[in-house]
């Protein structure tokens, strides 16, 4: 058995995966840190998947090295999966067995005792009448529901959840993140790869933006943000004044005693300059996570596919 690194939940080394021609890994290094649930972004083709697979042992990398949970990836995957909950996307599950018997055989096959079950039963709204109905007639949001409850029944101690609200309704995604703060609380760490840049902007601490194998970002959630455009609406009592020498301001429109205009950056040079009891009105929208994430997928092409 290889020496694993210490602290870190999960960490890789120049982790790459390659089929012929194909990098859907390129050289990534990120660590997740015990009790923090940590954002794996990318679209459709970006390369999550193949990163949780790899970090699961389903797939072999290319080159560079991972532990998860002190384990490594490549001589220690069957340990991995053990003490892991995994919430595949898309996942797939046996029609023909009623939504208690999926449960009971995955808790069986990964021979762990599932303590959290009830609780989570409870809160993602499965009553027991559900439960006996076989999965052929499940609903998608309640299939998800079942892969949900699958992946944290045994409480563990790390939870690698891909695309885990899809097919939720609202209301089932609010149950949803309240969840995971909780699990937070409780000194759980998850990893959750997602492209509902809400979600993640709602309940991660961290984030790690991906294109095309390539790790763009990796960052707090709030120090992307903190860097993003805000655009702003103010209304004057009497003429708007000269705000062109202030710096971080763009594009800025004046039409009488209304002014609209976009601070890139810190707000702050902003806030000291309008500061005036002639102010009569203030809008500044909140910067957002899908600003950050447009950012590293721009280029003079467009964004990658």
């Amino acid at each position: 058995m290889t020496e694993a690194p210490a602290g870190a939940v999960i960490r890789t080394q120049g982790l790459s995966k390659h089929y012929g021609s194909i990098r859907a890994l390129n050289d990534l290094d990120l660590e997740v840190q015990p009790g923090e649930i940590f954002g794996f972004l990318g679209p459709n083709g970006a390369g999550k998947s193949t990163m949780i697979r790899t970090l699961l042992g389903y797939l072999s990398p290319s080159a560079g090295r991972g532990w998860v949970l002190g384990l490594d990836i490549a001589s220690e995957s069957v340990e991995i999966r053990r003490r892991v909950g995994y919430l595949p996307g898309g996942i797939a599950l046996y029609d023909s067995l009623t939504g208690m018997q999926c449960l009971d055989y995955l808790s069986d096959l990964q021979d762990t005792d599932p303590v959290r079950r009830p609780e989570l039963i409870e809160r993602l709204q499965m009553p027991e009448r559900d439960l006996k109905r076989r999965v052929r007639d499940y609903s998608r949001g309640m299939r998800q529901k079942i892969g949900v409850i699958q992946a944290l029944q045994h409480d563990p101690e790390l939870a690698i959840l891909d695309e885990p609200t899809e097919g939720l309704d609202p209301l089932m995604q609010q149950s949803f993140y309240s969840l995971l703060e909780d699990l937070r609380h409780e000194g759980r760490t998850i990893f959750m790869s997602s492209h509902n840049l809400y979600e993640v902007e709602r309940v991660c601490d961290r984030v790690a933006i991906i294109r095309a194998g390539h790790l763009m970002a990796l960052q707090k959630v709030e120090e992307l943000t903190a860097r993003r455009r805000r655009r702003v609406a103010l209304r004057w009592r009497g003429a708007a004044p000269d705000l062109s020498e202030v710096p971080g301001l763009a594009d800025m429109e004046v039409r009488g005693d209304r002014m609209t205009l976009t601070i890139l950056g810190d707000v702050a040079p902003f806030v000291r300059a309008i500061a005036s009891p002639a102010l009569e009105d203030l809008t500044i929208e909140p910067a957002r996570l899908e600003e950050a994430f447009l950012e590293y997928y721009a280029d003079e092409n467009g964004a990658d596919s």
